[in-house]
């Protein structure tokens, strides 16, 4: 039996269609998710603005999205633990357990990877903004009941910020800088936070999200466009802080954050941008440890169980729900770092006006 639904695929930058697609009977292991919000991330936005990012690039329509929560339709043979009916999160990541790192136990570093809307290889992965999802069962975290279909689709970016704090090492007690507001800035926050951290201080460019930065937990927040001066007063006596969470990828940011690091202080970079230059000396006098973060693993039913228990709260990331068929509207709004920090995509609706047939 196969199943209509519709999707989101991007074809071209800025050319995003609602389309009708065809989702086949899930086969054992597997479940069919009715999806019901996606979260737009910045991948997605870098397709939609440029058609991808550094050498990743579109070469075929593809289905965008990989933050989303929805509901189990139907279940396939073998699954057990999960039945019609039940709230799940869904995690977008598909490692083959074969490679060297799936082996050594390092899975987001995996050599076969397939992560929903990922323009990487080719063919290309599609995504999971459609209002039907095969997945593998494993992929599924259970929802807790009474928590918003908004919220359980915060579990992925929730992930990737738990996942730098763990590179970071134990954060009690620890005085953490977060440069970078954006979503998973904010989310690195909520993390931080929960972790232990004694104070964490914010910084970004631009005002509104650093309030939100306040809601999620920071201690302090400086906007360093207009505060130019930020890094003297905590740069005295070789710095202040322990942890860096560099969620930016900007140079300057990453090189100021130094400046106030004290000696034997961790750098965790999880923001992407090109080559930088760094001043080598300060990283040798200071002995910091600079280190990468990418995706996630084992932190994403950990993000999952802290929402359902309703540790903290996340809602003041989510600015703003749009419907499916307002996709186009949603992008632009998720591209205004002053108007929205975390735009949703419903798609627990019937089609609106799915056009033609899957590409």
């Amino acid at each position: 039996m196969n199943w209509r639904c519709f999707c989101l695929r991007i074809h071209a930058p800025a050319d995003l269609r609602l389309e009708a697609a065809e989702v086949d009977e899930p086969q054992a292991g597997q479940v069919l998710v009715r999806v019901g919000m996606g979260g737009i991330c910045g991948s997605d936005l870098h397709y939609f603005h440029k058609g991808g990012f550094g050498t990743v690039r579109l070469r075929e329509p593809m289905i965008l999205g990989h933050e989303v929560a929805g509901t189990v339709a139907a279940v396939g043979p073998d699954v057990s633990g999960l039945a019609v009916g039940d709230r799940v999160a869904v995690n977008p990541s598909r490692p083959c357990w074969a490679c060297r790192y799936c082996r050594e136990g390092l899975p987001n570093q995996c050599l076969d990877m397939r992560y929903y809307g990922s323009a990487m290889r080719m063919p290309h992965v599609q995504g999971a903004f459609r209002n039907l999802l095969v997945c593998e069962a494993a992929q599924c975290s259970k929802v807790a009941p009474g928590v918003p279909m908004s919220l359980a689709a915060l579990a992925e970016p929730f992930s990737v910020g738990l996942h730098a704090v763990s590179r970071a090492g134990a954060l009690i007690g620890k005085r953490v800088l977060v440069s970078g507001c954006g979503p998973i800035g904010v989310l690195a926050i909520a993390a931080a936070r929960i972790h232990g951290a004694a104070e964490i201080v914010a910084t970004d460019v631009v005002d509104e999200p650093l309030a939100i930065a306040t809601a999620l937990g920071a201690s302090r927040v400086i906007n360093v466009a207009k505060e130019t001066g930020w890094t003297q007063p905590l740069s005295a006596d070789k710095g202040t802080f322990d942890v860096m969470l560099e969620c930016s990828g900007n140079e300057r940011a990453l090189r100021d954050g130094l400046e106030v690091m004290r000696p034997r202080g961790t750098v965790v970079q999880l923001g992407l941008g090109g080559d930088v230059s760094l001043p080598q000396n300060m990283v040798v006098a200071k002995e910091l440890s600079i280190c990468g973060s990418f995706r996630f693993h084992a932190e994403f039913g950990l993000a999952v169980q802290l929402i359902n228990e309703g540790r903290l709260d996340l809602s003041p990331v989510i600015t703003h729900a749009f419907s499916a068929d307002r996709a186009t509207e949603a992008f632009e709004m998720a591209s205004d770092r002053r108007r929205a920090m975390k735009v949703l995509l419903d798609f627990g609706q019937e089609v609106p006006q799915a056009q033609g047939a899957a590409a």
